[in-house]
């Protein structure tokens, strides 16, 4: 029998944190017969989360002198391989993972732990778009370029094996850190467990005043989730369309003042609604609530919101960008994120075209069958066995 170790490492919400849920029910999927799990956390988050599972779990402190000690390690630029051999003698974390004896360690964080801790491990890359979309200071500037690029050379270099959203992610990998293709495993996000959740929330319709007909982004306000284009394709189609709305779901940070401040200048404070951070469990009324999502992104090279949108039956229209077309397929509309003419024409079809959102709704349906958190299961079983093979 073989053991493998789970490292949750994501304590917040986002993309990261739905990751790691649905990697936590894959873990627990793994044959009982074949596999031994156990899980390792530090954020209170994940106590009451991990009651249902019938997996031993350890919750752990990651050590405020180890980080210490390594981030000066770090700081000094001495190589991360002397890291791996003196952690053994001055880290109780590492004292503890090495003690656990697993074939193999699972960190869908893409956190250091997977290159600090001397191990066998199993590390997801989310995403490579310091390199890809460096013109966004939310990925270059200060300092982050060179930290980032650091980080997933060590990634690449001490990980048994490596997991991809796509094979444009893959091949984004190989082409960046010369990666060996057999090294690097494809497995394509899901949308969380809550977006299948049917009933109404209490208080839903007292919480959010929703126009009866409206388009749906939700996303964080960085400068790469493109709201200014989006804002400007509606600022296009108002005049022949009195009733559209748009409704924007993100915590009010980030570049949400200046998206603010275009809604002001082009008077569109009527027609643009700004949410707030949304809770989960109100996420999926607000999509099927909604006409359709628009989702002007630049960065990929996937997303998980347009898979929570077709999961619901809401039509969706993307950016043309990466691997979206590989996520999606025919269910969604596409166009150019720097144009806001083709935004401005994918709304307005989704706007008018009832048949084509029906059509689209029904593609979504069945695109979503096809790939769930049963077949994501399947799929990291079989990648486990490979790489274990490979040892």
């Amino acid at each position: 029998m073989k053991k493998v170790g789970l490292f949750l490492g994501a304590d917040y919400k986002g993309g990261a944190l739905q990751y790691n849920q649905a990697m936590l029910e894959a873990v627990a999927s793994l044959p009982k017969e074949e596999f031994q799990a156990v899980i390792y956390f530090s954020s209170n988050y994940w106590e009451e989360k991990l009651k249902k599972y019938d997996l031993p779990r350890r919750k752990i402190s990651t050590g405020r002198w180890g980080r210490r000690i390594y981030r000066a390690w770090w700081t000094m630029g001495l190589p991360v391989s002397g890291w791996r051999k003196a952690s053994p003698l001055v880290h109780d974390l590492t004292k503890k993972i090495i003690n656990e004896e697993c074939d193999l360690w699972i960190f869908p964080s893409q956190d250091r732990w997977s290159y600090q801790l001397p191990v066998p491990a199993l590390v997801t890359i989310y995403d490579l778009n310091h390199r890809y979309n460096k013109q966004f200071p939310e990925v270059s500037d200060n300092g982050l370029y060179e930290k980032r690029e650091k980080h997933y050379i060590e990634i690449c270099k001490w990980a048994e094996a490596i997991l991809a959203d796509s094979n444009v992610g893959k091949d984004q990998i190989i082409e960046s850190y010369e990666v060996e293709p057999e090294k690097i495993y494809v497995l394509p996000y899901i949308p969380p467990k809550y977006i299948y959740n049917t009933e109404l929330p209490k208080g839903f319709d007292f919480r959010y005043r929703l126009p009866p007909k409206y388009l749906f982004y939700p996303a964080q306000f960085w400068e790469h989730k493109n709201h200014k284009n989006l804002i400007k394709a509606v600022n296009i189609l108002r005049g022949k369309y009195a009733d559209i709305n748009v409704v924007l779901v993100g915590s009010k940070e980030n570049a949400y003042d200046s998206v603010w401040d275009m809604v002001q200048k082009m008077k569109l404070s009527e027609v643009i609604h700004f949410l707030d951070y949304v809770p989960d469990e109100d996420m999926p009324e607000l999509y099927r609530r909604a006409s359709a999502m628009v989702m002007p992104s630049y960065f990929g090279p996937t997303n998980i919101p347009p898979l929570e949108a077709i999961a619901v039956g809401c039509p969706v229209a993307v950016s043309n960008v990466y691997a979206m077309p590989e996520q999606l397929g025919n269910v969604a509309l596409y166009f150019d994120p720097s144009s806001v003419n083709e935004i401005a024409e994918a709304i307005e079809r989704l706007w008018t075209d009832d048949s084509l959102c029906t059509e689209l709704r029904e593609r979504g349906f069945i695109r979503a069958a096809k790939w769930d958190q049963f077949h994501f299961n399947k799929r990291l079983c079989k990648i486990v066995r490979n790489v274990l093979d490979k040892n």
